[in-house]
């Protein structure tokens, strides 16, 4: 989230939030249903606290298996609170088991909500919640990807996550921050995703009474800066469109590899803007961001679909599930139900860029290691090896697949942003290197 520069401004500034001390594994919690929880070791810490491994009080400690896990931080803290209330309002189990009954969903990516209370120790008083514990983030999955995901991937993902926002705007909250890292894999099953930190949902229909639309400056910018919808970058509370409209901008990315305003995301009035210019012309911001042989039209229809809603208006969940279904049939794929997090064509992942850069290093070692241990005769009939014999071309043949590269990456999209002055991943914009340098004997 972006700092609220004005409004500190204009204040004093924020109070720094307690972090929760770290209590020992076997500690006992209980909820307010009386329900007691033991402790085992922590795995995470956010902003309001740390996270541990938990498991119903018993006899035996809390093992690696643990089925549970228990967010704690400081009373006064408000992160914590805020979420805890979706999660009693709309994630309680039997919620999500009748919900996906009547559905006819195998599954439903909102972990469940088992229970929360206080505690105190050494005078202190600490919320704590109770929830299904969970895998890896797909951050982490989409980095090990090259930072670009299979396009049957990106669909299957936005299938699930529409099952899931259709699910929390029933209940009357809205996300408001959807990015890979606050979507997890199942811990017992790595084709199930689900959503979480719920710190910023917002309840935009008590009761069933919707909110009006309002601008508030206090509130510019909330969210992630990349992601966050127009009406937020406006200060209005986000609505059920906020949430598809940011579901958009995570697709293109996991797709294409960046937006085209990740260059300046210290800026959110540009930021904004960009996001504005995007949605009145979304097939030039596809344009943009896709060569036209990758462009999916299945985004580009996501997205004017999405940018067709009023703020009050209820999304049309069963046509923008048919429109990212008619993009895995022009692929000839169908969600089987299985998520295979693989490289897409063209990315390259931060592990097999390493290991080319160190074969390279070596190569160019051993060269000129070649070059500089003989005496000056030997390098020169060497060179003139190289230069004469028309079948032995080694420093042309080294620099062809170089070439090879280079070209390949014309159709690559995050090439075309170099344009617009975007930066791109390191190698993206380099020029094929020519003959390797000679040094002198």
């Amino acid at each position: 989230m972006p700092p609220k520069s004005k409004a500190a401004a204009k204040g004093k500034a924020p109070a720094k939030r307690k972090l929760a001390e770290e209590f020992p594994p076997g500690e006992v919690l209980t909820d307010t249903g009386k329900k007691a929880w033991k402790l085992g070791a922590p795995i995470g810490q956010g902003g309001f606290g740390l996270i541990y491994l938990a498991d119903e009080n018993s006899a035996k400690p809390v093992g690696a298996n643990a089925r549970y896990v228990i967010k704690v931080e400081p009373s006064d803290n408000g992160p914590l609170f805020s979420e805890l209330k979706f999660y009693m309002r709309a994630a309680k189990p039997e919620l999500i088991q009748n919900w996906m009954k009547s559905h006819k969903l195998k599954n439903l990516g909102v972990p469940n909500y088992w229970g929360s209370g206080l505690h105190e120790k050494g005078g202190q008083r600490y919320r704590f919640m109770v929830i299904d514990r969970l895998g890896t983030d797909l951050q982490k999955k989409f980095e090990e990807c090259g930072k670009r995901f299979p396009r049957k991937l990106v669909l299957q993902l936005g299938l699930r996550l529409l099952d899931i926002l259709e699910y929390i705007h029933d209940h009357e909250y809205v996300h408001a921050d959807i990015k890979a890292s606050n979507l997890m894999l199942s811990h017992s099953d790595p084709n199930q995703v689900y959503l979480v930190d719920y710190g910023l949902a917002y309840r935009f229909s008590p009761d069933g009474v919707l909110k009006d639309y309002k601008e508030d400056p206090k509130k510019c910018h909330d969210g992630t800066i990349e992601f966050t919808s127009i009406d937020a970058h406006k200060g209005a509370s986000p609505c059920r469109r906020s949430d598809l409209e940011i579901l958009g901008y995570c697709m293109v990315q996991w797709l294409c590899g960046r937006l085209p305003w990740e260059d300046k995301l210290q800026d959110p009035i540009y930021v904004r803007d960009s996001k504005v210019r995007c949605q009145e012309s979304i097939s030039q911001f596809m344009t943009m961001c896709f060569s036209s042989q990758d462009k999916p039209d299945e985004i580009q229809k996501f997205m004017e679909e999405v940018k067709s809603l009023g703020y009050q208006d209820k999304p049309p969940y069963a046509k923008l599930r048919s429109i990212l279904q008619s993009g895995l049939k022009a692929i000839q794929a169908k969600d089987d139900g299985k998520l295979k997090f693989t490289p897409a064509v063209g990315a390259v992942s931060d592990a097999a860029s390493a290991a080319a850069k160190k074969v390279q290093k070596r190569k160019k070692a051993a060269d000129e290691e070649t070059e500089t241990d003989g005496t000056p005769e030997k390098k020169s009939r060497v060179s003139k090896k190289k230069e004469v014999n028309g079948l032995k071309k080694s420093p042309k043949k080294a620099a062809k697949p170089r070439k090879a590269a280079s070209s390949a990456t014309q159709g690559d999209p995050r090439s075309r942003l170099v344009e617009m002055g975007t930066q791109t991943s390191p190698g993206l914009a380099q020029k094929p290197r020519g003959r390797p340098k000679k040094t002198k004997p």
